[in-house]
Formats: structure tokens, C-alpha cells, sequence
């Protein structure tokens, strides 16, 4: 009978990885996750498949474009899109059975149906953290978010990196003083500003219905510059009386302030009223994280406060603040700008367990004691010549090889080649733990 041949392949803007860019994948991947935990938050794993009128619920706008939706029988279903809106939805609904303020961490994946340029992707892991409070939520939990952002990127092996910050109010307050209306669109188009250029930019506002004296303005206030201080004395001394800006300006001040007490130097952390997040839940403190020698991946960490996220699920106030860092196109980034070094580890195995003339007996068992060790361990079972089952250690970068022959066997020894160094040693059962251990 013939087959029709189907050409292997996966749809553009997903992406798939051998096993030695995954082995780098999930490094980065745990590092954050211990992080997260370091600092006390808890794993929840909401669904990928969420009903519309969940994620759909503020309805509208850009969401409503990019999310993949379809029906099954009469059930309208979406793929999540990000994990916030989840998460409002499972505060909401598990208000009662949980301890507040409630600090959870969550890495999954999301789906995005938008134009997917190089470095871009329509299925992507976010990794995210957020603390949600009950009626209420201390302004202090803002400022321990950059000290984990701090952590991680510490952890992850970049000292060279800027915990940009700014606060929404201050920014809509800003924009009330200066008596326009609908500031949505301001926020978007400055939120984009680094990409788009102030010449695009500044035709932009013009189009919202701005005067060029309006736009002037407002690019000399978010162009203000200088130390955290210095910028917050500026601030300070506009005299603007509108209260949100007032609200701003004092919570950028305690969050600046306490930034630092949780460890974060001055070199990493920085005002900058360019910060905007264009997103319209963001009710106050906003982040983006730039790393400097790696400019042209843009922001690889941002996040904010939120006073008004359930209020689509719940009358319960849940207010919360939280960062997200989009894993799959960092790791993207940082594999084609060389970050990762090329280790000849292509496989996690540390051992790998070769039976000679038969005696697979004592091979499993030596294996067995291996792995009960702690000893991650394979034994290799195919019939083949023994150059060949060397040669498939050494393509996967396994560092020992033991081989078991009659001898092996007989004595009750084990003999270790270090793949490496080339090196051969003789030793009892028992002692081949310390010798693949060292």
C-alpha cells in the first residue's frame, strides 16, 4: 500500500529546539522559577483553553484581533493570550479559599495571532509573577518588585541591565493638567516611542487631535533627565496641582526610596517618564528592563499595578502588581546575539552504562545504584560494535562512559572512561559514585 508522504513541518511563529538549545531553555527556565520561589511565591497552572467571554470580557481593541478563538459544539473557546487575565479570573473564583495578599508565580504558554516578524512568535512561554491584595495592596509591594527583577537577571548570569521606572498616575495627571480628554492613545504612542522615533511620533499626537504647543510639552516632560532624585525634585517643583499627579509623584517617591533598601543599586535601577505601558489595566507603578549590551532585544521584563483587573469576574477589590518576562523570544534573542556558550552537552546524561558481551545484568544493576545516587544515568541496550556506542556518547557530550565486560563482572569493579580527557580507571562497584561524581 502507498503512503502519502506528508512534509514535516510546523506552522510560522512556533518554535521548536533540539535538545541542546532546550537543555539552555530549561536552564533559563528553572533559574527564574527558583527565583520566583526564593522569594515565596506559589505555582498555580490555569488552562490554556479559557472561555471568551473570560478573556474577551473589556471586549474590543487589539485583544479581540490577535486572540485564537473557535467553537466547539456550541462552546465559544479562546487560547489565553497572556496570564493576567487568568489570574484575575482565578482570584476571582477561588477568592474565598485563598490567603491574601496572595503571591503566585506561573510559566506557560500563551498564543498570540498577530504578525510574527524574526525573533517573534505567536506561541510563547511567559514567565510571571504577582502579588494580589483584598480591598487593598501597600504601595511597598512596587518596590520589592525590581528586586526580584534584579535577582533574576543576577541569577541569570547579566549584571549589565536597567530596571526602568514610572507611574501611571503621574503621567495621567500630567495629561488632565494639560486638559486632554483621552489620554489612551498618548500612552500607546509613547509607550512606542523608542521604536517609532520622535518625528513619528510627534505626527502621531498631532493626529490624536493634540496642538503641536500640546505635543512640545509633553515630550519636554517625559524627556526630563538626570538621578532618581533629581528627577523627582523636578517633578516636584512644577507645581502641578492635579491630584492623580500629586498621588504619582508620592508613590514613585516611596517606591524609588525603598528600591534601593531591598538591595537594588542605583546603577540598575532609573526614573524614566518614557515608561508607559500601553496597556490600559496599569493603574500606577510601571516597569521595563533593558539589558545594555544586548540593546536591540528591546524590553525583556515589564509589568505594573493593576487596581481594576477583576472587577470583570468579582465586586471583591482585588488590586495587584506583577512583571512578566517573555521567555521563548528572550532565549531567541539571546541564542542568535552568541550569550549562551556552545557546550558539547547535548544530552543531560552524565553516565552512560555500556554492557559488553551480554552481561546487561550487571549493567542495569550498576545503573540502578547510579541513579539512586543522584546520578543521572543511561544504559545503552542497541547491539552494535563498540565504536559505535562510544561515538554516540561523544555526539551527546556525555562526560563517562563505563564499560562492563566479563572482568567487570567477575571482580565486581566498573571501568570508567572520561570522555573528555580520554582517561580509563579501573575501580570497585561501589566506588565508581565518587569517581563520575568528582
Amino acid at each position: 500500500m502507498k503512503i502519502d508522504m506528508v512534509k514535516p513541518s510546523i506552522l510560522p511563529g512556533f518554535m521548536e529546539l533540539l535538545p541542546g538549545d532546550q537543555i539552555q531553555f530549561n536552564k533559563l527556565a528553572d533559574t527564574i522559577r527558583k527565583t520566583y520561589e526564593s522569594f515565596g511565591f506559589m505555582a498555580i497552572d490555569t488552562p490554556i483553553i479559557e472561555k471568551s467571554e473570560i478573556l474577551l470580557a473589556k471586549g474590543g481593541g487589539e485583544t479581540e484581533k490577535q486572540i485564537y478563538r473557535f467553537l466547539k459544539g456550541s462552546t465559544d473557546l479562546s487560547l489565553r493570550f497572556d496570564l493576567t487575565v487568568p489570574l484575575a479570573r482565578y482570584v476571582a473564583q477561588n477568592y474565598s479559599s485563598l490567603t491574601f495578599p496572595f503571591r503566585r508565580y506561573q510559566i506557560g504558554k500563551v498564543y498570540r495571532g498577530e504578525r510574527n516578524p524574526k525573533g517573534r512568535f505567536r506561541e510563547f512561554y511567559q514567565c510571571d509573577i504577582d502579588i494580589v491584595g483584598n480591598g487593598n495592596l501597600n504601595i511597598l509591594n512596587d518596590a520589592e518588585i525590581p528586586s526580584i527583577i534584579y535577582s533574576v537577571f543576577n541569577n541569570l548570569g547579566f549584571q549589565d541591565f536597567t530596571i526602568k521606572i514610572n507611574n501611571r498616575k503621574l503621567l495621567n495627571g500630567f495629561f488632565e493638567a494639560l486638559q486632554i480628554q483621552d489620554n489612551s492613545e498618548v500612552l500607546r504612542v509613547i509607550d512606542k516611542i523608542d521604536k517609532i522615533g520622535t518625528s513619528n511620533a510627534t505626527q502621531e499626537l498631532l493626529c490624536c487631535g493634540l496642538s503641536f504647543e500640546i505635543v512640545e510639552k509633553i515630550f519636554e516632560f517625559i524627556n526630563i533627565s538626570g538621578s532618581n532624585q533629581d528627577i523627582l525634585l523636578l517633578l516636584n517643583n512644577l507645581n502641578i496641582s492635579n491630584a492623580n499627579f500629586k498621588d504619582g509623584v508620592c508613590e514613585l517617591s516611596a517606591v524609588t526610596k525603598y528600591v534601593k533598601l531591598f538591595g537594588v543599586p542605583d546603577d540598575n535601577f532609573k526614573i524614566d517618564l518614557k515608561i508607559t505601558r500601553g496597556l490600559d489595566y496599569y493603574t500606577g507603578t510601571v516597569y521595563e528592563t533593558f539589558l545594555n549590551e544586548y540593546p536591540s532585544i528591546g524590553s525583556v521584563c515589564s509589568g505594573g499595578r493593576y487596581d481594576n483587573l477583576a472587577a470583570y469576574y468579582t465586586k471583591q477589590k482585588l488590586p495587584g502588581v506583577g512583571i512578566s518576562i517573555g521567555l521563548t523570544r528572550l532565549f531567541y534573542q539571546l541564542n542568535e546575539a552568541g550569550f549562551f556558550k556552545k557546550e558539547v552537552n547535548k544530552s543531560i546524561t552524565k553516565v552512560l552504562v555500556i554492557p559488553l558481551d551480554n552481561n546487561i545484568d550487571y549493567g542495569i544493576s550498576l545503573a540502578n545504584f547510579l541513579r539512586d545516587k543522584g546520578i543521572i544515568t543511561e544504559i545503552y541496550l542497541e547491539e552494535a560494535k563498540l565504536v559505535k556506542k562510544l561515538g554516540y556518547a561523544d555526539k551527546l557530550g556525555i562526560p563517562f562512559v563505563i564499560l562492563i565486560g566479563e572482568k567487570e563482572v567477575e571482580n565486581k569493579t566498573a571501568t570508567i572512561k572520561n570522555m573528555f580527557t580520554g582517561d580509563q580507571i579501573t575501580v570497585d562497584f561501589n566506588a565508581s559514585y565518587e569517581i563520575v561524581n568528582a
